[in-house]
């Protein structure tokens, strides 16, 4: 079993979970005061999701061979 495809898996759901968070957040300037007003939250779910996506195209792509 390739392990790509449940890691990317794992990280496109907390991606979405985290990216959801920070969208619902996104007003709350006291929340992301401490990270010099970035929504950290809706940042790191993107790269998570990204990470996560590239992940499953690799084991897809893996498993066309």
């Amino acid at each position: 079993m390739d392990l790509r495809l449940p890691i990317g898996g794992l990280f496109v759901v907390l991606g979405v979970i985290l990216g959801t968070y920070g969208i619902m957040t996104n007003g709350d300037t006291a929340m992301y005061e401490r990270s010099a007003g970035v929504n950290i939250n809706l940042v790191w779910g993107g790269v998570m999701l990204a990470f996560g996506a590239l992940f499953l195209a690799l084991a897809r792509r893996a498993a066309r061979r």
